[in-house]
């Protein structure tokens, strides 16, 4: 087993007035060579944005994007036509493929919170494809992201799997590997937990490789993403 710790106060960030970020990766004007992403896992960025402001249109090209919103209400608006918002419990995916531009927008007045991961695809030049689900916040364990052919899911290119865990305080879960060769990040959204010998805070993170499975277990209770994707 290989493991990589990333603790939530060791990230980058921005403070800018209508948007507070913190980086897990390296992103915009904080480049940190140790941290590049894990596998095809290339960003998490964990966005507080102010009411009436948001990102104007700007263009991506060849990477999975995952916005998972925690609070909120996000406003989406695309060059392939596609407009609307995603809620709090919903969960979005846009292939930017051959290239989309699009803006995200907080229209209310009370702050708006989301992840965004930015996946590497299978290959490049896909047709972009935009798709949004409501997962709501009721189950313990909900598989968000998978790659392209399953069902009830949102897909990717990509052979990675994102699943979204709630653990009570002392309650133990094991996550086996969807596919050989992958790893698992594993992001404290909420709580704290132990994995591989390490104890994890709020918006800490864990890399992990080489192995077939992973145990967890919630020292508090806990709200974790875990994200597998090849390495």
């Amino acid at each position: 087993m290989k493991t990589t710790i990333h603790r939530a106060d060791e990230r980058g960030g921005g403070e800018h007035g209508w948007l507070s970020t913190r980086y897990s990766f390296s992103f915009a004007d904080w480049y940190e060579p140790s941290r590049m992403g894990f596998g095809a896992l290339r960003v998490i960025n964990d966005d507080r944005i102010a009411g009436k402001s948001g990102f104007g249109a700007h263009a991506h090209a060849d990477m999975e994007i995952i916005t998972i919103v925690l609070s909120g209400t996000l406003t989406h608006k695309d060059s392939m036509g596609n407009t609307g918002t995603i809620r709090a419990g919903e969960v979005q995916v846009m292939s930017a493929g051959t290239g989309v531009v699009h803006a995200e927008f907080n229209d209310a007045d009370e702050e708006l919170t989301l992840f965004q991961l930015w996946i590497l695809p299978d290959g490049k030049g896909h047709e972009p494809r935009y798709a949004q689900q409501d997962f709501g916040n009721e189950s313990k364990e909900t598989l968000l992201v998978a790659p392209l052919g399953h069902e009830e899911v949102l897909c990717i290119h990509q052979d990675a799997y994102i699943t979204r865990l709630s653990l009570a305080a002392n309650e133990a879960y094991e996550y086996r590997m969807q596919k050989e060769g992958n790893g698992l990040y594993v992001l404290v959204v909420e709580g704290e937990i132990g994995v591989a010998g390490e104890t994890l805070g709020k918006r800490d993170a864990i890399g992990i490789e080489d192995v077939e499975a992973v145990a967890l277990k919630a020292v508090s209770g806990a709200e974790l993403l875990l994200i597998e994707v090849p390495v």
